[in-house]
């Protein structure tokens, strides 16, 4: 069995007096996407330069493709693709010459224009990097990431400031990223692009893992679903939430207006429709919803602001 692309385990990284990540571990299998998740000051960042090999661990063990990425940093480099959000690139040069140059450095880079095309820079190779949108800034990140045709991709905020039909063409990419083989380790503040996107959700916060495992198990567990339902109004509740498992509640919230919340199964939706048939009141709308990566997110990490 192939070992993982990145293997961090207890990984430590302090600076100064400042412990920015304590024992922090994560695996990236190849073939998969993995989204690193975090609050400002959560130890991201740190995390994953110790994985590009920009910053050296003060504990701990990482291996990026078998490789340690600091000792070994020349020979990874040709193996992984990094998207930053500075982007790299000189202001005054173009956007199709910088790309090109990244592409000749690389043994089997991918074909630059039909890369362009994908993500729809063609009409801007031309343009300065000054004189390019955010969006477009983003995209030309992504592509120099990814011409060398990289064995793992370190994917920083790939889709901030870019138009919803580039978000939509970057996750179709990163989805054949994943297709092809290669592993993604993503960070992003967008909850939805993570769930979207990640075989494997780590939120850490405080230098410290909270959470991990796939978005649905993220969401499933200690799920707070919701049903809400409309029927005649002033039932009696009690005996609904005698009949309900112990983990949920059932509130009236307006007249006629209810809401079940806990873990809302099949079982919990017979139940309801069983209680209501006991007092002859016909539900004339009836819908569900569960936790989402956000939810967790905020229910791990704290709902306070970060600066």
């Amino acid at each position: 069995m192939d070992r993982p692309a990145v293997e961090v385990d207890f990984l430590v990284k302090r600076y100064g007096s400042t412990l920015a990540v304590d024992g922090v571990s994560i695996a990236v299998p190849r073939g998969a996407v993995v989204a690193l998740l975090g609050p400002n000051g959560a130890g991201k960042t740190s995390t994953v330069e110790v994985c590009e090999g920009y910053r050296k661990p003060d504990g701990g063990s990482v291996r990026v493709l078998g490789l340690d990425p600091v000792a070994d940093h020349d020979a990874l480099t040709p193996r992984i693709g990094v998207m930053l959000q500075s982007g790299g690139v000189y202001p005054g040069a173009r956007a199709g010459e910088m790309l090109q140059l990244v592409a000749s450095f690389a043994a089997h880079p991918l074909d630059v224009d039909a890369l362009t095309d994908r993500l729809g820079l063609g009409k801007v190779v031309r343009t300065p990097y000054r004189r390019l949108s955010g969006g477009e800034k983003q995209r030309l990140s992504l592509a120099m990431a990814l011409v060398g045709r990289p064995e793992l991709v370190f994917l920083d905020e790939p889709t901030a400031g870019m138009d919803p039909q580039s978000r939509r063409a970057t996750w179709e990419l990163v989805g054949a990223l994943r297709d092809d083989g290669v592993a993604v380790l993503l960070t992003t503040h967008f909850m939805d692009e993570a769930e979207r996107l990640a075989d494997q959700v780590v939120i850490i916060d405080a230098g410290r893992v909270v959470g991990a495992g796939s978005p649905a198990e993220l969401t499933a567990a200690g799920a707070a679903g919701r049903l809400t339902f409309t029927t005649v109004a002033h039932l009696p509740l009690d005996m609904l939430r005698h009949a309900l498992p112990p983990d949920c509640t059932a509130v009236e919230e307006r007249p006629g207006e209810y809401v079940v919340t806990g873990t809302v199964n099949p079982q919990v939706v017979a139940t309801v429709t069983a209680w209501c048939a006991e007092h002859d009141a016909l539900v004339s709308a009836a819908r569900t919803s569960q936790r989402t990566l956000e939810d967790v997110f905020l229910d791990l990490t704290g709902h306070e602001l970060r600066t």
